[in-house]
């Protein structure tokens, strides 16, 4: 069965389920897309590594990935290969330069390493025919939509007012706290500065 290989187009906080997050994966010679749900934790695994911040622990992908690495496996490819009741079946095609093995993975775990080893995900086309949607232009942006955190925030949550010198220190500090919402907005304001 022909494999068709996907990129990660957007993330954002999902509309239909409380507290989760769609994750959308388009195919890279076409114009179709493949949204998955995802908890908050896999979000915010994958959200940390596509941004390159640095928690100040290691995260549970994270772990696995040094783990794998100490015994010199590597993950080749993950591939979406399954849909069943509108639950989407992964697996981890792993190699440790003797035999490829493949690991059974939840989508969003096999995503979060994808990140992490810069492999390539792929899926086949009859899960795109029956879960793609096809879209018109690029409507997904990247952790822009991402839920506001629950905890207090600065007024309209913006941190416009801080300096650069106490953004930096807010961003070390939700870093610490294991905060990445709270991590992304800061940083983003530290962009958006950047850029001007």
């Amino acid at each position: 069965m022909k494999k068709l290989k996907l990129d990660i187009i957007g993330l954002s906080y999902s509309q239909t389920q409380s507290g989760a997050y769609a994750l959308v994966l388009g195919e890279v010679s076409g114009r179709r897309r493949l949204p998955i749900i995802i908890g908050g934790f896999e979000a915010q695994a994958i959200a940390i590594e596509i941004e390159k911040m640095t928690p100040s622990r290691p995260l549970t992908h994270d772990l696995f990935k040094s783990f794998a690495e100490a015994y010199h496996i590597h993950i080749s490819e993950i591939i979406i290969y399954n849909l069943v009741d509108g639950v989407f079946y992964s697996k981890l095609v792993c190699n440790d330069g003797k035999k490829n093995i493949e690991i059974d993975a939840r989508s969003s775990d096999a995503i979060a390493l994808a990140v992490r080893f810069g492999c390539p995900i792929y899926t086949y086309e009859f899960i795109l025919a029956s879960a793609g949607i096809v879209i018109e232009g690029n409507d997904f942006v990247f952790l822009d939509n991402i839920e506001p955190s629950k905890e207090p925030t600065v007024t309209g949550n913006s941190y416009s007012t801080f300096s650069d010198e106490e953004l930096q220190t807010k961003l070390k500090e939700a870093l610490a706290e294991e905060a990445y919402e709270k991590a992304v907005k800061i940083r983003d304001e530290i962009s958006k500065r950047k850029s001007n």
